[in-house]
C-alpha cells in the first residue's frame, strides 16, 4: 500500500473515533480491509477488569496500563519491565488466548517479573481484565488486532 494512502488512512480511522461513545462501547469502526467493525465491550466485563486491574496490576503496568517507562529495555537482573497494556505496546501483537495464558502462567522463564495468576484469578476474571485492555485500546490499534485475528484463523 503506498505510504500516504496509508497515513490519509490512520488519519482517517483516528478522526473516525472521535465521538460521543466511551472507546470500545457499542459502535462501529472502520477497517483497513474495508469491512465495519462493531467494537463492543459489556460494561460490566469492563467494570470487573478495572477493578481486578487496580487490585492486581496497577503497581506494576502503572494507571491506565501505561507500562513501564523504559520497558523495551531489560533491567540489572536481566528482565523485560512491564509492558504498556493500553496499545501504545506490544500487548495487542497478541492473541486473546495468548494474553490470557500470560497472565494465567506469568512470563516465560528469564524474560520478565510477572507473577502467575491462575491460583489467583478465575477464568472469567482473567476475561475481564482483557476485555478491560482491549477497551484501552485506540480504534486504529483493535482494528489492527482485529484483522490479525481474522489472519490467524
Amino acid at each position: 500500500m503506498n505510504k500516504n494512502v496509508l497515513i490519509l488512512l490512520i488519519m482517517v480511522l483516528g478522526l473516525a473515533g472521535c465521538d460521543s461513545h466511551s472507546p470500545g462501547m457499542g459502535r462501529s469502526i472502520s477497517s483497513f480491509t474495508g469491512p465495519v467493525l462493531q467494537r463492543y465491550h459489556d460494561p460490566q466485563q469492563v467494570a470487573l477488569g478495572d477493578s481486578l486491574y487496580r487490585q492486581h496490576c496497577i503497581q506494576c503496568h502503572g494507571q491506565n496500563g501505561v507500562g513501564a517507562e523504559d520497558w523495551r529495555h531489560r533491567d540489572t537482573e536481566g528482565m523485560f519491565l512491564p509492558p504498556p497494556l493500553d496499545g501504545s505496546g506490544h500487548a495487542w501483537h497478541h492473541s486473546t488466548a495468548e494474553l490470557k495464558q500470560m497472565i494465567l502462567k506469568g512470563s516465560p522463564a528469564g524474560q520478565g517479573k510477572m507473577p502467575a495468576w491462575r491460583d489467583t484469578l478465575s477464568d472469567s476474571e482473567v476475561d475481564a481484565l482483557i476485555v478491560w485492555l482491549q477497551s484501552l485500546w485506540p480504534d486504529e490499534v483493535y482494528v489492527a488486532w482485529d484483522e490479525m485475528q481474522q489472519n490467524n484463523r
